[in-house]
C-alpha cells in the first residue's frame, strides 16, 4: 500500500447509479498551462482564429460520433469553441501586447467569472468553458490535449472532467470514473448514467492516490476503496453477476399484484431509441429534442426536424414515445435565440418561454412533430407554471397535429396547481432534477449543496404526491422522467405515491424492473408514507430501505 493510500484508504463522495468496479487508478493528463514569459508575435490573431476553429471542428465530429447526452453537450461544448464573443476578446487582448494562449486564459477566465455569477445551469458549464480554453492552448503550443490513453481497464480519476475528455476515452476500458468536483446532476454524471459506468464524484483526495493503484469504486455507496481486501472484491463481483441476472427478466413493469407500472427510458437520439428498445425498455418517456438545436447557427427547419423525429420514432416501432419540446436556455444556449443580459438563465427565458420571444420556433417545431406523430406519439413541454400556460401549449401542440399533449411539472407552482393544469391537458410526467432545485432553492453546481438537492427531500416528495393526486381526481397519467426513477427504492415510493410510469437510463431498467416486481401496490404505498413521515433526505431514503420485502433488499446490496 502507497504511502498517501494508508493515509485515506476509503474515499467518500457523490455516487452516480449502482455500479462497482475493481480496477487500478489512471489519471487522465493534466492541461498545459501559457507560459508565464510568453511574448506576442506576428500572425498570433490568425493563429487563434485557427485555434479555435480546430478545436470547435474537432468537438463537432466528435459529437457526430457520440449519441445522447454526450452527443449533446459536445455540440454545445463547440459553440462556445465558436463563440465570436469569446474569439474577440482573446484577439483584442493578443493586438494589446498579449501573447496568445495567455490571451486565450485571460478571455476564458472573464467569460467563466460571468457564467458563475450567473448561477443555476450556466454555471455548471464552466467546465466545458475550460476544456475549450484547455484545447485550444494545447494548438497553439504544439502540445497534447488533455486526456488519456488507457492501456487496460482502469478506474479513470480527474479533478472534473468535460464530455470533450470522455469522448477521448476508450469506453470499454473504462471501469469507473471519480472526480474530486462536480456534482449530481452535472455531465459527468449524467454521461456516466447513459453509458452504465460506475460513477462517484467529488471524492476528495482521490488525486493523491498513486496511479496504478489497485482501487474498489461502490458507486451505490460512494465510496472508493485502495488497495481493497479479497473480501470487498468478492462482493461487488457478487453484485455484477447480481446484475447480468436481473437483467435476464425483460418482463413488462408491474407489482407484485399485477398493478402495471410501464418502464420507459429517456434519449436524446435515434441511437439511442435503438439501444432503449435492446434494453427492452416499454417505450420511451422522455425524448429530448436539444440535440437538433445545440450546433445550429439557424433554427432547424420543419423538414430536417421532422426527418429526425421520424428516425428516432420509427427505432421504437408502436411503443410510446414522449417527446419533450425544446428546454433551450440557461445551459443551452442557442447561436439564433441567446437571451441577452439574463441574471439568472436558470429562471429565464427557458424551455416554453420562448414563446415569449421567438414563438416561430415552438411553432415550428411542433409542425414538424405533428407532420411524424403516431397514436404512440406524445408531445409535451417543459417549463411550464401556470394553467394558463399549459393551455397556450396545449391549443399550439393541437393546432399543429399533436394528439397527445402533456406537460413537464418541474415547477413547484405547476405542482401546487396540477390539478388546474392537468384540465388543460391529457398527461403530465415530473421531471425530479429541476423540481428539486426549484423547491430547495439550490444551485446544482454547488456540490456542498448536495444533500437539499436530494429527490428525497421530503418537500420535494410533497409536491410529487400533489401531482400524483390530481392525476388520480383527473384520471390522467402522472409519468416521472427525473434521475429519481433510475432508484430501485425512489421508484417504489413514486408508485405508491401514484405515479403511473417511470422512465429512466437504460441501464436502471433491469433493478427498477426487479424491485417494483417484488412489491405489492400496497407495499409500495406503505413505503411512501414512511418516506414522506420523515424529516430530512437521509432518514426519509433510510426509512424507505427499511420497509423493503428482506430478500429484494439484499439481492439489490442495500
Amino acid at each position: 500500500m502507497s504511502a498517501v493510500a494508508s493515509v485515506a484508504r476509503s474515499l467518500t463522495g457523490i455516487g452516480v447509479g449502482r455500479g462497482g468496479a475493481v480496477a487500478p487508478l489512471a489519471f487522465v493528463r493534466p492541461a498545459v498551462a501559457a507560459p508565464v514569459d510568453e511574448l506576442p508575435a506576428d500572425g498570433d490573431a490568425a493563429r487563434l482564429h485557427e485555434a479555435f476553429a480546430t478545436v470547435a471542428a474537432d468537438l463537432r465530429e466528435r459529437a457526430t460520433a457520440a449519441s445522447g447526452s454526450l452527443a449533446e453537450v459536445l455540440s454545445a461544448t463547440a459553440l462556445m469553441a465558436a463563440d465570436r464573443a469569446l474569439i474577440s476578446d482573446a484577439v483584442k487582448r493578443v493586438e494589446s501586447g498579449t501573447g496568445p494562449a495567455t490571451a486565450v486564459a485571460e478571455a476564458v477566465a472573464g467569460f467563466a467569472t460571468m457564467f458563475e455569477a450567473a448561477g443555476g445551469y450556466l454555471a455548471e458549464r464552466v467546465t466545458d468553458l475550460h476544456s475549450v480554453r484547455d484545447r485550444v492552448i494545447a494548438f497553439l503550443l504544439g502540445a497534447p490535449a488533455p486526456g488519456l490513453v488507457l492501456e487496460g481497464r482502469s478506474v479513470v480519476a480527474a479533478r472534473d472532467l468535460s464530455p470533450a475528455d470522455t469522448a477521448t476515452l476508450d469506453l470499454e476500458l473504462v471501469a469507473a470514473i471519480v472526480t474530486e468536483l462536480g456534482g449530481p446532476t452535472g455531465h459527468t454524471a449524467i454521461v456516466a448514467g447513459q453509458l452504465g459506468i460506475p460513477c462517484i464524484v467529488r471524492a476528495t483526495g482521490v488525486l493523491d492516490v498513486a496511479p496504478g493503484t489497485l482501487v474498489a469504486v461502490d458507486s451505490g455507496a460512494g465510496t472508493l476503496t485502495v488497495d481493497p481486501d479479497d473480501a470487498l472484491v468478492a462482493a461487488i463481483e457478487a453484485r455484477a453477476a447480481r446484475e447480468v441476472m436481473l437483467a435476464s427478466d425483460t418482463a413488462p413493469g408491474a407489482t407484485k399484484d399485477g398493478h402495471a407500472v410501464p418502464l420507459l427510458a429517456n434519449i436524446g437520439s435515434a441511437e439511442d431509441a435503438a439501444r432503449a428498445t435492446a434494453a427492452h425498455a416499454e417505450g420511451v418517456g422522455l425524448f429530448r429534442t436539444e440535440v437538433l438545436f445545440l450546433d445550429a447557427q439557424e433554427a432547424p427547419t420543419v423538414e430536417r426536424q421532422a426527418r429526425d423525429y421520424r428516425a428516432a420514432i420509427d427505432a421504437l416501432g408502436d411503443r410510446k414515445v414522449v417527446v419533450r419540446t425544446l428546454d433551450a436556455g440557461a445551459d443551452k444556449p442557442l447561436a439564433f435565440a441567446t437571451q441577452p443580459d439574463e441574471e439568472n438563465p436558470a429562471l429565464g427565458v427557458r424551455g416554453f418561454r420562448l414563446a415569449r420571444t421567438i414563438p416561430e420556433v415552438v411553432d415550428t417545431q411542433l409542425r414538424a412533430l405533428g407532420e411524424v406523430s403516431t397514436p404512440s406519439t406524445w408531445v409535451m413541454a417543459p417549463m411550464i407554471a401556470t394553467p394558463a400556460e399549459a393551455r397556450d401549449f396545449a391549443s399550439r401542440a393541437r393546432a399543429a397535429g399533436a394528439t397527445t399533449v402533456g406537460v413537464m411539472v418541474e415547477v413547484p407552482a405547476a405542482a401546487l396547481r396540477a390539478e388546474a393544469i392537468l384540465r388543460e391537458v391529457d398527461f403530465v410526467s415530473l421531471g425530479t432534477n429541476d423540481l428539486a432545485q426549484y423547491t430547495m432553492a439550490t444551485d446544482r453546481l454547488r456540490g456542498e449543496l448536495a444533500d437539499l438537492l436530494d429527490p428525497w427531500q421530503p418537500a420535494v416528495l410533497d409536491l410529487v404526491r400533489a401531482t400524483a393526486s390530481a392525476g388520480r381526481t383527473a384520471g390522467k397519467p402522472v409519468g416521472v422522467c427525473g434521475e429519481s426513477a433510475s432508484d430501485p427504492v425512489m421508484a417504489l415510493v413514486l408508485v405508491g405515491l401514484g405515479v403511473t410510469s417511470l422512465s429512466m437510463s437504460p441501464g436502471a431498467l433491469p433493478a427498477v424492473r426487479f424491485s417494483v416486481r417484488s412489491h405489492t401496490l400496497a407495499e409500495c404505498e406503505a413505503i411512501a408514507a414512511v418516506a414522506l413521515g420523515a424529516d430530512d433526505a437521509a432518514h426519509a431514503r433510510a426509512a424507505a430501505v427499511a420497509s423493503m420485502d428482506a430478500a429484494a433488499r439484499a439481492t439489490l446490496g442495500l
